[in-house]
């Protein structure tokens, strides 16, 4: 939407075709149906929180940047807040305000939008003057682009056309990979993609005893082996299969290429405490009521929940008495507070991934006009390229800024003649 607005509004007859009933079905259930559609972070901050290629997005966050994303949307007549973590929502709380916004300004701009009309494959075909090599041509794609093909027109002419098909994640709203497959068809080479900011499945049986545990100023590790491969502090969530939540959505960007193999994850429940301190407030606890439960005592520093999950972690009879905890359960406690261990077996797949790691290999993509290097006429933008970032909008940032840079360049008298495609 956002590529076809502004090629429409640089003078291109635009087409765009989305082959849901209806536009942007993924935003709709984004940020738990209130659409987190960017974040309030000073621009300069945007690539920091780009995982895959921030070097990538920096032309592209430079022309339009959060600001400017913010600015449009109040422009066009949606309120915007800001909320914990600068992340900015509709003040309406309503997702379908971002989509009602656009889709009122395509109209206004004349977009001609093809609902249900799917894109099956794109056509390109060699240039002329492609066996030329001559040093003026030097650098110059050997392909142009020449429309594409619909499930209910056939072949259609086109200029330009932008590819904006997001990656896999989320089926059900229409993310299958088309996008991916459209450019490998064409010769163009992808990245494999996998789930990311997905939840994960670990090996423990006492993390579905939690289910629906949710858990604040937590410090969580990801570890592949000795090395750290991601440590943050924040929230997280116990599920039926293992864990989630906003620190292990992030984590999950930092899986190998390799998988999960001997991948753990390390929890640190009181980080504000040192070792030493902890164990004097055990040893307190259990001075101050000796005759007591342990078990009836821990609820004053964990949840209630965890108590038995801990102490069971530990070897702690849960008749234990406080007066009976021996030094060595209570050293078994402190290092479980501190270093609450889960093995990681999988995430949970495209179907609950919030996005998609991996796609179309932007070493072919021209970062200032999102163009192909190799096929004249032919862009993409979002999710379908290998980009990607943490929660906090910063993957819609990187869909509106790559849209905006696409649809700018598509409408250049250099780029096309007078039709645009956008496939949605």
């Amino acid at each position: 939407m956002m590529a076809a607005l502004f090629a429409a509004r640089a003078g291109c007859a635009v087409d765009l075709f989305e082959k849901n009933e209806k536009l942007g079905k993924k935003i709709y259930i984004t940020g738990k149906g209130r659409c987190n559609f960017t974040n309030g972070c000073e621009s300069g901050e945007l690539t920091g929180c780009v995982c895959r290629n921030p070097r990538f997005l920096y032309s592209a966050f430079a022309a339009f940047s959060n600001r400017d994303v913010i600015a449009l949307f109040e422009e066009l007549g949606m309120k915007t807040k800001e909320e914990r973590g600068r992340r900015m929502f509709p003040a309406s709380d309503h997702a379908s305000d971002v989509t009602k916004a656009l889709e009122s300004e395509l109209k206004r701009n004349g977009v001609r939008v093809r609902l249900g009309e799917k894109v099956l494959e794109l056509r390109a075909k060699k240039t002329e003057n492609s066996l030329e090599d001559t040093p003026e041509r030097q650098g110059e794609p050997d392909i142009k682009i020449l429309g594409i093909v619909t499930d209910r027109s056939g072949f259609l002419e086109y200029d330009a056309v932008i590819v904006a098909t997001g990656g896999l994640s989320y089926p059900s709203t229409g993310s299958t990979g088309d996008g991916i497959r459209f450019a490998q068809q064409l010769g163009l080479k992808t990245k494999t993609p996998v789930p990311s900011l997905v939840p994960l499945e670990v090996a423990e049986n006492d993390a579905a005893m939690l289910q629906g545990l949710s858990l604040k100023n937590v410090s969580l590790s990801l570890r592949k082996k000795k090395k750290i491969l991601y440590e943050e502090q924040g929230e997280m969530l116990f599920t039926h299969f293992g864990i989630s939540g906003p620190l292990v959505l992030t984590a999950s960007t930092m899986i190998p290429d390799s998988g999960t193999e001997e991948l753990t994850v390390h929890i640190d429940l009181k980080p504000a405490l040192e070792s030493e301190v902890l164990d004097r407030r055990f040893i307190r606890e259990c001075e101050a009521a000796p005759n007591r439960q342990l078990a009836n005592i821990l609820p004053s520093v964990y949840p209630a929940r965890m108590v038995p999950v801990i102490m069971a972690r530990c070897g702690i009879p849960a008749e234990r008495k406080a007066r009976d905890l021996t030094r060595k359960e209570r050293t078994s406690l402190v290092e479980t507070t501190k270093d609450l261990v889960f093995h990681v077996t999988g995430t949970r797949g495209f179907s609950e991934a919030i996005i998609t790691r991996g796609g179309v290999d932007v070493r072919g993509i021209n970062p200032a006009t999102m163009e192909s290097k190799k096929i004249k006429g032919l862009f993409f933008a979002g999710e379908v390229l290998d980009v990607d970032a943490k929660t906090g909008g910063f993957n819609l940032q990187i869909a509106w800024s790559t849209g905006a840079a696409a649809g700018r360049a598509a409408a250049q008298p250099e780029a096309q003649g007078e039709q645009l495609s956008e496939a949605e």
